[in-house]
């Protein structure tokens, strides 16, 4: 290996390693939220904030990073990100008070999306070549899927053996050295400047809608889908949305060009993503809590029951899914998380690890491993260097959004089913439901990946006038 391309790799890494401090943070505070509620004081209600803040500024703020990487530089965007993100970090570990905590968490999110959102195109420019952008993808697709059950391991070990605050005190030096080895290693390119698209109207309007909807998706399960409340603000966050459409389409620079929705490759591959995050979330979160509640797990064994299926997440993303072609391994790929799924909806109220939960975390794990760099590469496929950051902050809003409101959904139905009680039993019940619904969205999923990888007619053509599939 040459030292350009040692050089590339590592700045790979390092790319990747401040996705992973960004993905920890969002599973390993929920371990701590006991600890902090009992610290500060947090009512149970209270408590919710300390995650909805997060969630609302990053799950906001991703689009329009994306394209402000796009306009400012994305290496640029990134730097700024992990630096406000590491500032934030040291708040949150300091806050003394409920409020403080609250304030530093949205902060925290906001460098979260400055920070997400440029790595994939960053990522697709440094590694042009198919073979190895399968590589790099990959590499970066574990770390996307299984930050989520690490950070249930790191945050259980940092509780138990510290305090809650180190969980925020140890994102310093993995910030700050970070930022440092991006300024050697990851390349900066100049962006096209605020005049390719400095829309400030149009950014209040993306911002502000997206970030009225994820509010409302998490309202959802204390106030429900019907509230008068929910429709409102739902009413609310659309009529900005559609009215942001309406402007890009009027504007000669556009903050985001929608000439991008016209790829199959990534409006399809965007659909697949939202519908598989909302069998994915309701893995992570409800089987989290068929664990804890159901078996008497603690929060490190959760952890630890995770961590076979994170093994097998990165022995696929990182050694078999650049094997496969995108198109090829996407719908079987699906399918191993549907069958997963599906062993889950089936798990008794005293359920042994290693005959009824160890074999559903392994198949998920398997198909998330596949899937993942296939979706991320197909979502980048044929983007315009000059929509790259746009391209990717859209697949991980997609990510966000809907996670959040797959989780939303099924939470609530599985509270339907469950009712008041606290049994067992009725909580199984409730699980079940969710993941029985989980698994007929990966369904859907697995039907749209199936379209979306079938060859389009333009293609067939071409491949019968005697060009190869390479050369369409």
């Amino acid at each position: 290996m040459t030292s350009p391309e040692r050089t590339r790799w590592a700045a790979l890494y390092v790319l990747c390693a401040g996705t992973l401090m960004i993905v920890l943070d969002a599973t390993i505070v929920n371990v701590a939220l006991p600890s902090i509620q009992d610290d500060l004081g947090f009512s149970a209600s209270a408590l919710a904030w300390v995650v909805n803040a997060y969630l609302i500024a990053f799950g906001g703020l991703l689009l329009l990073a994306g394209r402000a990487g796009d306009l400012l530089g994305q290496r640029n965007v990134f730097l700024a990100g992990l630096a406000l993100f590491t500032v934030a970090s040291v708040a949150c570990a300091l806050a003394q008070t409920q409020g403080m905590l609250i304030a530093a968490r949205f902060i925290q999110g906001a460098g979260g999306a400055l920070t997400s959102a440029v790595v994939l195109g960053m990522i697709v420019t440094m590694f042009p070549s198919p073979r190895e952008q399968a590589k790099a993808l990959g590499v970066y697709g574990f770390v996307a899927s299984a930050g989520g059950s690490i950070g249930l391991l790191a945050g259980g070990v940092l509780t138990d053996a510290l305090d809650w605050h180190w969980i925020f005190f140890i994102n310093a030096p993995i910030g700050v050295i970070t930022g440092v080895l991006a300024l050697r290693l990851v390349p900066s390119k100049p962006g096209l400047g605020l005049r390719g698209g400095a829309d400030l109207p149009g950014a209040a309007l993306l911002t502000g809608g997206v970030m009225l909807g994820v509010y409302t998706i998490l309202g959802v399960t204390e106030h429900g889908w019907l509230a008068t409340r929910t429709l409102v603000l739902a009413a609310v966050a659309a009529t900005a949305l559609a009215a942001f459409l309406v402007r890009q389409t009027r504007i000669a620079t556009p903050l985001m060009p929608l000439r991008l929705f016209r790829s199959r490759d990534v409006s399809g591959a965007n659909v697949v993503m939202a519908l598989m995050v909302v069998g994915m979330f309701s893995l992570f979160f409800l089987g989290a809590l068929y664990l804890q509640l159901v078996l008497g797990y603690d929060p490190l064994a959760v952890g630890l029951a995770f961590l076979p299926s994170t093994l097998v997440m990165g022995v696929t993303s990182l050694k078999l899914s650049q094997r496969f072609a995108p198109r090829t391994i996407l719908a079987p790929s699906l399918l191993f998380v549907l069958a997963g799924l599906l062993l889950f909806a089936r798990v008794p109220v005293d359920g042994n690890f290693v005959v009824d939960v160890l074999p559903a975390t392994i198949l998920i794990g398997l198909g998330a491993g596949l899937s993942t760099p296939a979706m991320m590469t197909l979502a980048m496929s044929g983007v315009a260097p000059e929509d790259t950051g746009l391209a990717s902050g859209l697949i991980n809003t997609t990510v966000q959004v809907g996670g959040a409101i797959g989780l939303a959904v099924l939470a609530t139905l599985a509270a339907g089913r469950t009712g008041a009680s606290t049994a067992p039993e009725d909580l199984l019940a409730g699980y079940h439901l969710a993941f029985v619904i989980g698994a007929g969205v990966l369904g859907v999923a697995t039907v749209v990946a199936v379209w979306l990888t079938r060859p389009s007619v333009l293609q067939v053509l071409r491949v019968r006038d005697g060009l190869t599939p390479d050369r369409v």
